[in-house]
């Protein structure tokens, strides 16, 4: 068929898509929705994980029958001379689990290998020839013009390793900062996926984007061999997000574009972590309450107003990325974990109390005070 009807057509079966598509179709079923995904899978590559407080317990559903992982004895994180231990569980899905969950939940409403041409409100263009037809499109492909925004990078290479012994590694460690740092804030992730395999990840607070995965490779292969851990990859997975400290949303979103957004192309997501899915989970679902008429100009009121509760949010990007050296960024996270269990997950929930902003500021500051002001003060250059 040259020509395909439906309600509203989804670009992009990302998490933010996916979870757009699943809300819709449990809480809509009355609409034809059609999520259009380049890959042969969508999904792409990724494990995304979250913490319990990240996602409301009436909004569970949504994420649940995709967790691969869950850890309900919490997480770790080690900084150099300190270590702590914190009780939130911790969960993770894979995108083999993504893919089989919106297959199962869409059937024929997921349209994969369908590279898209051209988009507009009402309808979307294919390579192929072919034409969707929907009364609205949400265009959720991923990053805009990042040309808009002022960016540190948070950049990553993960392997997941079968050990041929038990690892030892009873719990997820968020960041692990005792290894040697280079390229900005570097620490290494840990997720124990039963006791001969864990995931190991190689990341970075960075001031650029460019990532030499070899280079991470044999770092990786390198913490292993440091852990006694005699072990073969079995996965790998790498990615640059964006850690945003400022911009202008209306160049990133223009008020002229007439083609709703989702996710981080409506700039939906933590601006000091990149930290996606609680966005994702909560926009899917308000998505679901929504009219379709008029939904590029909700979507952008939505996003915009994301980006302004964000600010707090780039403040503290701003401080991290031009006020702390790069070799000492490690003491800020270090100094931050000191904190209350709650008000670090309220944190990357991306939902801090005033009186959390302010307990995060208080004391005595982990970058120096001159170094500080001069960045808040000064505009951009």
């Amino acid at each position: 068929m040259h020509s395909i009807d439906c309600d509203l057509a989804i670009i992009g079966g990302g998490l933010a898509g996916g979870l757009a598509a699943l809300a819709l179709a449990a809480l809509r079923p009355e609409l034809r929705v059609l999520l259009i995904e380049r890959d042969a899978e969508p999904g792409g590559n990724h494990i995304w994980s979250f913490f319990d407080g990240d996602v409301a317990p009436q909004d569970r559903w949504l994420v649940d029958p995709m967790v691969a992982h869950r850890w309900a004895q919490g997480h770790a994180v080690v900084f150099p001379g300190f270590k702590r231990d914190l009780a939130t569980p911790y969960n993770s899905l894979t995108s083999v689990a993504f893919a089989v969950h919106l297959r199962k939940m869409l059937g024929d409403r997921l349209l994969a290998g369908a590279t898209v041409q051209t988009l507009a409100p009402d309808h979307v263009t294919l390579v192929d020839g072919r034409t969707i037809h929907a009364q609205a499109v949400l265009d959720a492909r991923g990053p805009g013009d990042l040309a808009a925004l002022r960016c540190g990078w948070q950049k990553f290479v993960g392997h997941a390793l079968r050990c041929a012994a038990p690892h030892g590694v009873a719990r997820p460690v968020i960041m692990d900062a005792s290894v040697d740092q280079m390229d900005g804030y570097r620490f290494v992730y840990l997720l124990p996926w039963d006791d001969r395999t864990i995931f190991v990840e190689d990341t970075y607070y960075s001031d650029t984007p460019d990532l030499d995965g070899t280079a991470l490779d044999d770092r990786i292969a390198a913490y292993a061999k440091a852990k006694g851990w005699a072990a073969q990859s079995i996965h790998r997975e790498d990615g640059v997000l964006p850690v945003v400290h400022g911009g202008d949303f209306d160049r990133y979103w223009p008020a002229s574009d007439p083609v709703a957004r989702a996710g981080v192309r409506a700039g939906l997501f933590q601006p000091m972590t990149g930290y996606s899915l609680p966005d994702a989970v909560r926009f899917a679902l308000w998505l679901a309450r929504q009219p379709l008429d008029g939904l590029p100009a909700a979507t952008r009121a939505y996003a915009k107003a994301h980006w302004r509760d964000g600010s707090y949010y780039r403040m503290l990007g701003k401080m991290l990325f031009g006020a702390a050296r790069p070799e000492e960024r490690w003491r800020i996270f270090s100094r931050f974990y000191r904190l209350s269990p709650a008000l670090i997950q309220r944190f990357y929930a991306g939902q801090s109390t005033m009186a959390d902003r302010l307990r995060i500021l208080c004391g005595k500051p982990p970058v120096p005070i001159r170094s500080a002001m001069r960045t808040l003060l000064n505009p951009p250059a």
